[in-house]
């Protein structure tokens, strides 16, 4: 049976960033989601930091009633952003680490060691109808966690992943692969992101079972050569591609176990 097909969220943070670089209304992130949606995304995820260095509350509550499709609202647990998800109700709220001195996420929310926060903080968003997903690394210890605190969804950090190559690299898509086993057998819905990008995000769209990729600083680098639409459409037939040919993969070891248990 053909797996479903896997979705894209397209991050538009850093529209906003090249916004706020001049204190400009454009380039408008509202108007590059409805964009991306036009081309192929299937949700918009946004990370209003604490320190508001790209997307802003009024951003995010523009968002909330144009989409098309679904927000995917990456936040930090923190009080003033549970009370945020709690007014906008987003579709899907992602729990994040933040450091207000890195560039980007620099790693995973260590959920066994914040159990009890991330879990209140996972009760409070159901009760407002978000499904909570928690960004984590691909650790046993931290799936665990994460089943036990109550979020249906896990993203799986591909950072690592993403940083490497050669046989590191096959290390790190060995750990991502044998994450996403484990949490499925959980009952989890898996996703990953962070660092995929044109050049590497096939390999990962190749894991059976997951269910989307969040990818945002890419598409909006390519978008400055190719247009916005269809730097989010070429991503969409690259994760495609690579969950056809693991599929195929996949069917071909299954044949080929086969073919030795008849043996």
């Amino acid at each position: 049976m053909h797996p479903p097909r896997i979705l894209l969220g397209v991050n538009i943070d850093h529209i906003a960033t090249l916004r706020q670089a001049r204190g400009t209304r454009y380039p408008d992130p509202v108007q590059a989601a409805l964009l991306a949606e036009e081309a192929g995304a299937d949700g918009i995820t946004v990370h209003p930091r604490e320190d508001r260095r790209h997307i802003q509350t009024r951003d995010v509550r523009l968002l909330a009633e144009v989409l098309n499709t679904r927000m995917n609202l990456e936040m930090a647990v923190t009080e003033e952003m549970l009370a945020l998800a709690e007014e906008i109700r987003p579709a899907h709220v992602c729990l994040v680490p933040e450091k207000r001195e890195e560039l980007t996420t620099e790693g995973g929310l260590d959920v066994v060691g914040n159990f009890d926060a991330v879990a209140a903080a996972t009760r409070r968003l159901a009760a407002a109808s978000c499904e909570v997903s928690l960004f984590i690394d691909p650790e046993p210890s931290q799936i665990e966690a994460a089943k036990r605190a109550g979020a249906p969804v896990i993203e799986l950090h591909t950072g690592a992943y993403a940083e490497r190559s050669g046989q590191a690299a096959r290390e790190e898509h060995a750990r991502l692969t044998a994450a996403t086993e484990m949490a499925l057998e959980l009952g989890l819905t898996v996703n990953a992101g962070h660092g995929l990008n044109y050049h590497n995000v096939e390999a990962i769209a190749a894991i059976p079972g997951l269910h989307e990729l969040n990818i945002g600083h890419a598409i909006v680098a390519r978008a400055l050569f190719v247009g916005l639409k269809e730097a989010v459409a070429e991503m969409k037939r690259l994760i495609i591609a690579g969950q056809e040919a693991g599929f195929v993969a996949s069917l071909e070891e299954h044949d080929h176990h086969h073919e030795h248990d008849h043996d």
